[in-house]
């Protein structure tokens, strides 16, 4: 897929270029199936076969019924429906539990449910970017309404066992809903609902279109499932709007495009990674901050000498892009390192570097290239 061979892209963990293949389903969804697929004509109908057939892709490749998925704008978006529509659900209690390295989409708006009186508990990861189960499920009770955990961690790409959590939750309070934002996670590690009441994924990291994601809502949940949404019947009265019919197709098209590859792009991934890793060695002040249970589509670290936006900058001069955060948070210091408990030398030299199958051996000589050419000649901090 890659066209350009001046050009080192490996900041995919912020957004994937999008499939050819991809692109084209949704070019000839747009001038075939124009039609509103809530629309009851024929046109309408074929609309509304499409859309159920992208919904079926999507949902086998969770391992969920398609009746238990809905098409969203977002992963943010998604992850937004499911911890203000938790609040209105569940009303027997004002405990939320959170994982403190959470992606903006999920700790702001706990932090907003926190300022409108709710108890919630934010549990900090460990200083090496992992997470303690343990410590989360000794903060759930009876009054517990919500516990929300990432499965993949967005800056480091740690991995947090929420199919434990999930399950431990449920012993404590079977009431509880269980939310996991698998954005980082879809297509990269095996998906198990387990426990799960919600879980949101998102197109743009897997090759298709920014503007499409998916909810996972629990076939027992839904009924009293409530978002914060009114207007509308599309999504079956749970994300109105009139359905995005050629984005889902694209989404449905990258999930049946990656779903049968996983194991030979964890490999051809997991060895860039071992190539990053190893020319890092040269560079003595770098340290780790992904921990030994990361993905290999993200390794995180510190050069500890060279402002991270200034070696950003530096990269980009070469063509070599990678990113020092979460694209969210748009260069603010990162709130994962910042949770972990990491000194601000280590969080203002911090570089992420994010692979997908596409990317080559010469994507990270480049890159290895273009940190020493900075490490020789930027201004160091003092």
């Amino acid at each position: 897929m890659k066209q350009n061979p001046n050009i080192h892209y490996l900041d995919n963990a912020a957004t994937t270029m999008v499939a050819p293949e991809v692109a084209q389903v949704v070019h000839d969804t747009l001038l075939q199936h124009w039609a509103n697929p809530s629309s009851l004509y024929t046109p309408g109908v074929e609309s509304g076969m499409e859309l159920n057939r992208a919904r079926s892709v999507v949902a086998k490749s969770l391992g969920c019924k398609s009746s238990e998925l809905f098409f969203t704008g977002s992963g943010s978006e998604g992850n937004n429906m499911a911890l203000l529509g938790a609040v209105r659900s569940k009303t027997f209690g004002k405990r939320i539990v959170v994982s403190g390295f959470e992606h903006a989409s999920v700790d702001k708006p706990a932090k907003r449910l926190r300022d409108d009186g709710y108890d919630v508990v934010f549990v900090a990861p460990n200083e090496d970017g992992t997470l303690d189960v343990d410590k989360m499920l000794e903060q759930v009770n009876k009054n517990t309404i919500l516990v929300a955990c990432m499965l993949v961690n967005n800056e480091t790409g740690a991995r947090n066992d929420v199919e434990r959590l999930a399950q431990g939750v449920k012993k404590i309070n079977s009431r509880c809903a269980v939310h996991v934002d698998a954005v980082q996670a879809w297509m990269r590690v095996p998906i198990r609902l387990a426990g799960v009441d919600t879980m949101t994924v998102s197109g743009h990291k897997i090759h298709a279109p920014k503007g499409i994601g998916a909810l996972y809502v629990n076939e027992k949940y839904i009924q009293s499932f409530q978002p914060p949404y009114i207007g509308g019947e599309q999504e079956r009265e749970k994300r109105p709007g009139t359905e995005n019919l050629a984005y889902a197709m694209g989404l449905a098209e990258a999930a049946k495009r990656l779903g049968s590859s996983m194991p030979a792009r964890t490999a051809h991934i997991q060895a860039l990674n071992q190539r990053l890793r190893q020319g890092l060695k040269a560079f003595p002040e770098v340290i780790i901050n992904s921990p030994d249970n990361a993905v290999p589509e993200v390794l995180n670290f510190s050069e500890m000498v060279i402002n991270s936006q200034t070696m950003l900058n530096h990269l980009s001069t070469r063509g070599v892009y990678i990113s020092t955060g979460s694209a969210c948070d748009k260069g603010a210091k990162s709130h994962t390192l910042a949770a972990m408990g990491l000194d601000s030398r280590r969080i203002n030299t911090a570089i992420r570097v994010s692979f997908c199958a596409d990317n080559t051996e010469e994507d990270v000589d480049a890159f290895l290239n273009g940190l020493e050419d900075g490490m020789k000649t930027l201004q160091r901090l003092k």
